[in-house]
């Protein structure tokens, strides 16, 4: 099991959920970071020896990412291409390998469903990433076959802070309580996703309020349960 967070998004990201993570989902500049904060993000994910992911999106800063087809699949393609190029060459500068993309937002989503948008994620992840090892997102996706097909690796993600409904799916964020803040309720959803079979990585995200206290509650059951050691590095 693997425990990554999307970081590198905010001016005020606390440098403690570096040491919480095995992996950072670094944002690329499309909906937020890019710049200072990307430099910062990497610096810090090097420090603590966690693996580094590239977090790409609609570049859509205004939105933060969570508008649906915000470009069409080739405006999208090249975006995406522009913002991995960017990430892995502050990487290289700092002797980091990014070995996986996990996209944001409505990108994730769309690219998960709709094959003209995984198409256009993997080109341009694939393009930018010649180290690129695995794709990050929903089990039984669009995106999961395509990813297979071009012989990469695919990790099926669940959130430890988002509530799933009945069918295991995930509960919109516009939904009232969607997002899951309490500490002791996420750490109790992870072992249970954990334990599960059906996820290879969960996530967390670095904006949640509480992050921090939330991302080590989680942590320490991870352990407890044995479902952390032999994460899987990228």
């Amino acid at each position: 099991m693997d425990l990554n967070i999307d970081l590198g998004e905010l001016d005020a990201e606390p440098a403690a959920l570096f040491d919480i993570a095995t992996t950072a989902n670094v944002a690329c500049g499309g909906h937020a970071g890019g710049g200072a904060l990307l430099r910062r993000a990497l610096e810090r994910a090097r420090d603590a020896g966690v693996s580094v992911a590239a977090h790409p999106s609609y570049p859509d800063r205004a939105g933060f990412g969570r508008s649906s087809r915000f470009s069409d699949p080739s405006a999208t393609k090249r975006s995406v291409e522009e913002q991995c190029l960017l990430l892995r060459d502050e990487a290289e500068l700092l002797g980091i390998e990014v070995g996986s993309v996990k996209p944001h937002g409505a990108l994730y989503h769309d690219a998960a469903s709709d094959p003209a948008y995984a198409t256009a994620l993997l080109d341009a992840a694939i393009t930018a990433l010649p180290s690129l090892r695995n794709l990050v997102g929903p089990p039984g996706s669009v995106l999961e076959r395509l990813a297979h097909a071009r012989g990469l690796g695919y990790l099926r993600e669940g959130f430890a802070d988002r509530r799933y409904d009945e069918a295991g799916q995930l509960v919109p964020r516009s939904s009232p309580g969607a997002l899951i803040t309490d500490p002791l309720a996420c750490a109790e959803q992870a072992v249970a996703l954990g334990e599960g079979g059906r996820f290879d990585t969960l996530c967390l995200h670095g904006d949640t309020p509480g992050a921090v206290e939330i991302g080590r509650a989680v942590r320490e059951a991870l352990e407890r349960a044995g479902l952390l050691p032999g994460a899987v590095r990228r």
